[in-house]
């Protein structure tokens, strides 16, 4: 029995020195722990913000007739890559090339209307200077008859004929003048091309051509199609949604951060992405373009009305627009609304936070699709009037 009480004793000391022991491991570990997140947060962690929620974006151009029309032939279906200028929808012409006809009759016969009133007014100059002529003989004679009425070889009623003559000459005379002044004043400071009646006739044709080609439904930009709706012997109007075109190359990343980690970014700041289409196999480059001017909730169809009833703060996210190597993107193409990760890296603090006050001097996108339709309509405007001019002054 004394033996036993003698063990247990001896042996109670030791439970506490173990439990020291694991104590100041656990210690250290969470100080060693601590440190290290510590040493993290000031050298790497706070110079960064990340979110998951982020999405791909871009332009989705809508395709849209501009006349009413029958549908005959569709040029692109759902992922086609088509080109700026394409034909995409084809519509019914018939109307279109009726009127187009007549119109390039129209001013054809006006370029010959108007020919001939540059000829009205060279023959009007010529026969003013005939009559001038003739008035000249006719004030000669006058004068010749008025000095032998007092000798009786004239009588007085031949003077009376040959004044009769002369006033009819010059009212001949005034009235041709006339004429040449109103023919004059359609010409004058003129060319054929600049005449304002081959203006208004160019006008028409350049109106007819433009409804003839606005048949063919062009693609405004280059990209691949989708939400092709549009269908074979389909009577479409203007403003109706037919297909959209995407052009791939001009995507971006909105990235919704919250509003505590917004502090410390910067338009300009890079960033670092990934799409959950290609995991952590891809990471794209990218930098801050814009931060957005305000949260979702406060652009939302309903706004919330935090002033009112039961109110509970909930932390707001604000959309952060990144822009996205293109050339990583034609090598690892992104889809719309694709799912993405964004981190930012906030090392570079230089940048503004607002796009700066200069005006934007070129516009962001443009299109000439339309234009080539107006510099076709211009030349054959000219062919009509060379072929209608006949050497005539232009």
């Amino acid at each position: 029995m004394s033996t036993s009480n003698e063990t247990t004793v001896s042996n109670t000391p030791a439970k506490p020195s173990k439990r020291r022991r694991a104590l100041t491991i656990l210690g250290a570990v969470v100080i060693i722990g601590g440190g290290a997140w510590f040493a993290w947060h000031m050298l790497v962690g706070r110079w960064h913000q990340d979110t998951d929620d982020a999405y791909v974006q871009g332009n989705i151009v809508t395709i849209t007739p501009q006349t009413v029309g029958t549908v005959t032939a569709i040029g692109a279906d759902d992922g086609m890559r088509v080109e700026a200028g394409q034909v995409l929808v084809q519509l019914d012409a018939t109307d279109a090339q009726v009127a187009y006809d007549q119109a390039i009759a129209n001013l054809a016969n006006t370029v010959r209307q108007v020919r001939g009133l540059y000829s009205s007014v060279s023959a009007s100059e010529a026969e003013i200077r005939a009559r001038e002529v003739a008035i000249g003989k006719l004030r000669a004679d006058v004068a010749r008859r008025s000095g032998l009425v007092a000798t009786g070889a004239v009588s007085a009623e031949e003077l009376a004929h040959a004044r009769d003559d002369l006033a009819a000459a010059e009212a001949a005379l005034a009235t041709s003048r006339g004429n040449l002044s109103r023919n004059r004043a359609l010409v004058d400071a003129t060319t054929v091309q600049s005449q304002p009646q081959v203006q208004a006739a160019a006008a028409q044709v350049r109106q007819a051509f433009l409804a003839l080609q606005r048949g063919g439904i062009v693609a405004p930009v280059s990209g691949y199609v989708a939400k092709r709706t549009v269908q074979l012997g389909q009577r479409v109007q203007p403003g109706q949604a037919l297909m959209t075109v995407i052009p791939l190359e001009q995507v971006w990343v909105e990235a919704n951060f919250k509003e505590t980690q917004l502090a410390k970014m910067h338009i300009g700041q890079p960033v670092e992405l990934k799409a959950d289409l290609y995991g952590d196999d891809v990471n794209y480059k990218g930098r801050i373009a814009s931060l957005g001017l305000g949260t979702g909730s406060a652009f939302s169809l309903l706004p919330a009305q935090n002033a009112s009833g039961n109110w509970i703060k909930i932390v707001q996210r604000v959309p952060v627009r990144i822009e996205i190597d293109r050339a990583q993107l034609v090598k690892h193409p992104l889809r719309i609304g694709l799912s993405m990760s964004a981190d930012v890296d906030l090392h570079d603090q230089s940048g503004p936070v607002l796009a700066g006050s200069l005006p934007q001097q070129k516009p962001l996108f443009t299109t000439s699709a339309y234009e080539r339709q107006m510099h076709a309509a211009q030349e054959r405007i000219d062919a009509v009037i060379r072929d209608n001019l006949s050497g005539r002054r232009s």
